[in-house]
């Protein structure tokens, strides 16, 4: 996918097949669907349905003029056309690399007891599938038995493996990745047809996007102004006879055209379809335009702790020891109950005292040592050793265990495991049967830069709040080194979906970020919900953007992105009502200055004649959406400053520039048009 990132605006491949889609779109059925676009069609059709009849007849005296009208009537179209095909190429392109992940993978279904090999299309939701090192993942599902390192780079693009292991929030698997190490069971959870890859393919190639509810509005604002120009064109052609002006249908074709806001209309559903490229080619997949035009809205963004904010594995810091008892012997005893330990936090116990006391892990194979695995029952876990019983784990469990043994409690202990708490960290105690040697400090690592975004995200005016499950004291800390606005202890699935009900319900528009199964009724509730690839299949299927990075910092990305592609819209739509300003000084004047020499006072580009100020101007009409492609395609650029100071710069630099631009253009054309003899 890597590949998809770095291609031109303009490729090659894509321009060429953008001009073959482009004439496609010329069909009436397609063209419908583009009101404002299907009116100048059906006009240049009836333009040049007068030329050719114009010829039959013998009536040539204007017939260059007419002919010149219908080809950029014609053109006007095409341009059109060939931004939306732009934009849909460069899906398509995506979705071509996409389709060379596929192969004609052999699956190892299990059935019966048997493995049989059969082809992958032949899977069924609910097949059980053997996939050991070297095999490609058949088909979406969830690992239910194994662990293994899986090469996601033919979704994500990117080299690094990653672990796929039974249960937890890493247990969904993608089709068309392949194991590299060890093998997995895996359930298919999907039908052919109806794979993520599957999805992923309609989604890239743009057909199944469906308009968005402003989009919808912009189109019915676009089609109300069309059906009024189109009735003021209609009632100027009375007016005209009765003024004794020779009013062709050309021209008040022409009129028409230019009336209208053809410059919007041409380019709305390119813009639409870009903005959901730009979301791909940071790899993250948006099931609706709706998604990405509500994160340019969100006012509240809701992000767990573990994985997002911090690293997610607490990690050995500090070895803190009880009075009367040497550090040494405290990250000895801790390094010994942690040698079986294959947690995290376990190894990076044993690290810790080895980097700090050169103490290398042990053989204890001859000892007759009795590791104790960590239970939700005891929360502790440990070592058993002649002469000797280790343990570590929660302080109010440890301090239990000491007691059944005789041993005391330190007035010192509740001090410390209350001081790491208050710090944000994690207070692990250890004890060697009856005494309390000391506490080891687990500390959650905040991400580099973290705090930086976060202020990105404040400047452009989001509410920020962690949701964890940590306790109050520790989720305050985390909260205060990372710069999050507000945080949520001890939260529960049920906590979750109350803040966004309770934010949606003031009218507030709220992104969640999640990869678990407890975060899927969030996901689903959010307005936004970002899903990581490498959560669960419930996750994703709850979620209407998927990060196939799984980077849950990418929410920077996602709701610029949305910004992005509203901006876009609203500068391109003052552009294109502010550029008709000229076109009325152009086109009115020229088609009434002979019933009415005085509107030639209006003529204040002075334009040669009345036929090449229309001629002009449609030609302007038509060269301005080719010359707004590629900022169509690539957005306005986003800055994170107030709406006021947005709508103040798009009425200035498009708005302003809307009118003085036209003016320039027209009349370099008409000088052009007139050198070139053409009208």
């Amino acid at each position: 996918m890597s590949d998809r990132k770095s291609s031109s605006l303009f490729d090659r491949q894509i321009v060429v097949g953008a001009i073959g889609d482009s004439l496609r779109k010329f069909d009436p059925r397609v063209q419908v669907r583009n009101p404002v676009m299907f009116v100048v069609e059906i006009t240049a059709l009836a333009v040049t349905v007068i030329l050719v009849r114009n010829l039959i007849a013998g009536t040539r005296e204007m017939a260059g003029f007419e002919l010149q009208i219908a080809l950029w009537l014609w053109f006007t179209v095409a341009f059109a056309n060939f931004a939306e095909a732009m934009a849909e190429g460069r899906g398509k392109a995506q979705a071509d690399n996409l389709r060379r992940t596929r192969t004609e993978t052999q699956a190892c279904v299990i059935r019966d007891g048997q493995e049989q090999r059969v082809p992958a299309t032949s899977l069924r939701k609910g097949d059980v599938v053997m996939v050991r090192a070297g095999e490609v993942i058949p088909g979406d599902g969830e690992v239910i038995e194994g662990v293994a390192a899986v090469n996601e780079a033919a979704i994500t693009g990117e080299s690094a493996p990653v672990i796929r292991e039974s249960g937890g929030d890493r247990s969904a698997v993608t089709g068309g990745t392949t194991v590299i190490s060890d093998w997995i069971k895996v359930r298919i959870s999907a039908n052919p047809g109806e794979t993520f890859l599957d999805r992923m393919i309609a989604l890239v190639e743009g057909a199944e996007r469906q308009k968005t509810p402003n989009e919808i509005a912009l189109s019915i604002l676009l089609s109300g102004l069309t059906i009024i120009f189109l009735l003021v064109c209609v009632s100027l052609f009375p007016f005209a006879r009765y003024s004794g002006t020779l009013l062709s249908l050309p021209v008040l074709v022409a009129l028409l055209v230019c009336l209208i806001p053809t410059t919007i209309g041409g380019l709305l559903s390119a813009i639409g379809i870009a903005g959901m490229d730009r979301l791909v080619r940071h790899n993250v997949l948006a099931m609706s335009g709706r998604a990405v035009e509500a994160a340019g809205d969100v006012d509240t963004l809701l992000l767990d702790k573990t994985g997002t904010i911090t690293l997610g594995d607490r990690m050995a810091s500090e070895f803190i020891p009880m009075p009367g008892v040497a550090i040494e012997e405290l990250a000895d005893a801790a390094q010994l109950a942690s040698l079986a330990d294959e947690t995290p936090e376990g190894r990076s116990i044993v690290v810790l005292a080895k980097r700090q006391f050169n103490l290398r892990g042990r053989d204890l194979s001859q000892a007759q040592a009795t590791f104790v695995p960590f239970s939700a029952q005891t929360r502790m876990s440990g070592v058993d050793l002649p002469g000797r019983i280790i343990r570590k784990g929660a302080g109010d469990q440890v301090a239990e265990f000491v007691r059944q043994n005789g041993g005391a409690i330190p007035p010192e202990l509740d001090p410390a495991v209350e001081r790491i708490a208050r710090a944000g960290g994690t207070p692990l105690v250890v004890a060697d049967q009856a005494r309390v040697l000391g506490v080891i400090y687990l500390k959650d690592v905040i991400k580099d830069g973290i705090r930086e975004r976060f202020a990105r995200l404040h400047a452009m005016g989001l509410r920020t709040v962690m949701i964890t499950g940590d306790n109050p004291l520790t989720a305050a800390a985390i909260a205060r080194e990372s710069g999050v606005n507000d945080f949520v202890a001890q939260a529960t699935p049920e906590t979750k979906l109350k803040i966004i009900r309770e934010e949606q319900s003031q009218g507030k528009l709220v992104a969640m970020i999640g990869d678990g199964t407890n975060d899927a009724p969030a996901l689903a509730q959010a307005d936004v919900g970002i899903a990581m690839n490498a959560g669960t299949q419930a996750a994703r299927e709850a979620g209407n953007m998927i990060d196939l990075d799984s980077n849950p910092t990418k929410i920077m990305e996602v709701v610029e992105i949305g910004k992005q592609l509203l901006i876009t819209r609203g500068a391109l739509t003052t552009f294109s009502i502010a550029n008709d300003v000229a076109k009325y000084f152009a086109i009115i004047p020229a088609m009434f200055v002979v019933g009415y020499p005085e509107l030639q006072a209006l003529n204040i580009m002075h334009l040669a004649t009345p036929q090449s100020a229309i001629l002009s101007a449609v030609i302007f009409n038509a060269l301005i959406i080719i010359a707004l492609i590629p900022l169509a395609l690539r957005g306005v650029q986003y800055r994170p400053l107030g709406a006021a100071a947005i709508l103040s710069r798009n009425l200035l630099i498009y708005g302003v520039g809307g009118v003085i631009v036209p003016f320039i253009g027209i009349k370099i054309i008409d000088v052009l048009v007139t050198a070139a003899h053409l009208a």
